[in-house]
């Protein structure tokens, strides 16, 4: 019996996007978060007695700024090797050889399989053979598992790979291949790379992508970490470890019965705490959802940055939590409907029916598709690289953009009527 870890996209010493300009969170929690996972990494390891790991791709977020990202992922090998773990590491798209200008050599017991062809090493002491190939360039877009050698006969083959599995949407397409590929070649365990969720795509032999070690924006929430995998005879048993240090949620806060500013606060408060209770003693970064029909629409759009300040106030109240919120995106609907707008003043009936006429006029939606959409690109550029950038890519975006627009200034005109 042995046991090994399978982990992929440490993204070492990557910025936590959208936090790194915030000065109201711990410097350390966000510039150290990568490392923090990685060392954690290593103490796991060590009290499993682990016999390898396997990192399947992007050990690197890029090139580095200066040396100290490689010295310090050796200084945390140098730990491994004093207790005999042996590591084998693939590039992925993001430290593919060609885009890495700085490099250090890594410690014996450190392998990194070629990125001309598939290399296989044999542990002979546990018959295990180890298959694998990593990227020589960024956008590699052939199928790299067709030329992997088919399986030992009498050992553990594990296959590690950075890919796109077929299925994966919106993900780029790199090193693509489909589940028959994988099996075709008869490993036992096929260790997976690229994507940022835990998957389980099968079971028997079991194919896994084990997520990143530590989430670096809104959109890489929940638990993050690694795979443990224990091996005994013909058994494979896997579970999930945690290994990050920082958690990023989305939480819905829905109001359809929240008509006062009491009301609002412990609707928020509620919906964070349920949060911070299911990850006691994690710090949590938050992006809160407002949803629902609730009289307090009109009141919430007319004084956005007011109900922003009272959400945190509302995370502040949990004593002893580490929370900070990272975004709150305004979702609620007016409780006044199409149908009543007949007996509302004109103007909100003319309103009414120039946004209809805008969303069924095709002509319409395609030129603003066509034409606005790239004039923003070109003035906002940097804006659009974040990760929650409002993206106008389809007629449903274009179609998304006028629904709130009419949200917005039906609140404006309804509070004007509801004054009269």
């Amino acid at each position: 019996m042995f046991t090994f870890i399978h982990c992929a996209d440490l993204h070492l010493d990557s910025p936590l996007r959208g936090l790194s300009e915030r000065k109201d969170l711990p410097e350390e929690d966000i510039k150290l978060a990568a490392r923090r996972a990685l060392q954690n990494l290593v103490e796991m390891s060590i009290e499993e007695h682990v016999a390898f790991i396997v990192i399947a791709g992007d050990l690197y977020d890029g090139n580095w700024e200066d040396y100290e990202t490689g010295l310090f992922f050796n200084r945390c090998m140098a730990q491994l090797g004093e207790h005999h773990i042996e590591v084998f590491i693939i590039r992925g798209n993001h430290d593919a050889a060609s885009h890495m200008t700085k490099e250090l050599q890594f410690p014996s017991h450190v392998h990194k399989l070629s990125e001309r062809q598939p290399e296989t090493f044999v542990l002979e002491d546990l018959h295990v053979a180890i298959h694998g190939q990593g990227f020589a360039q960024r956008d590699v877009m052939d199928n790299l598992v067709v030329h992997y050698p088919d399986a030992i006969g009498g050992y553990f083959n594990i296959g590690i790979l950075h890919t796109s599995l077929e299925g994966q949407q919106g993900h780029a397409p790199y090193a693509p291949c489909r589940m028959e590929d994988l099996l075709h070649k008869g490993y036992q365990y096929w260790a997976l790379g690229h994507i940022h969720k835990r998957q389980v795509l099968h079971e028997d032999p079991p194919i896994i992508y084990p997520g990143n070690l530590q989430g670096r924006h809104i959109n890489e929430t929940g638990p993050k970490g690694c795979t443990l995998v224990t091996v005994d005879g013909s058994k494979v048993k896997i579970e999930h470890r945690d290994l990050d240090v920082l958690r990023f949620y989305s939480v819905q806060v829905p109001l359809d019965k929240v008509d006062s500013d009491e009301a609002f606060h412990v609707a928020v408060s509620q919906a964070i705490g349920h949060v911070i209770d299911a990850n006691l003693s994690y710090p949590l970064v938050l992006r809160i959802e407002l949803t629902g029909r609730t009289s307090m629409h009109e009141t919430m759009l007319q004084d956005r940055k007011r109900y922003y300040h009272e959400v945190e106030s509302a995370a502040l109240t949990r004593i002893g939590a580490h929370v900070w919120i990272e975004k709150v995106e305004f979702k609620t609907s007016s409780l006044v409907s199409h149908h009543s707008q007949e007996e509302q003043h004109h103007a909100l009936q003319v309103f009414s029916q120039s946004i209809t006429s805008a969303s069924i006029d095709e002509e319409f939606l395609q030129a603003f598709l066509n034409e606005v959409p790239q004039t923003f690109r070109e003035k906002m550029s940097e804006y659009f690289q974040s990760p929650d950038a409002t993206r106008v890519d389809s007629i449903q975006d274009v179609l998304s953009l006028i629904e709130g627009a009419e949200q917005k200034v039906l609140a404006m005109l309804t509070k004007g009527v509801d004054k009269k």
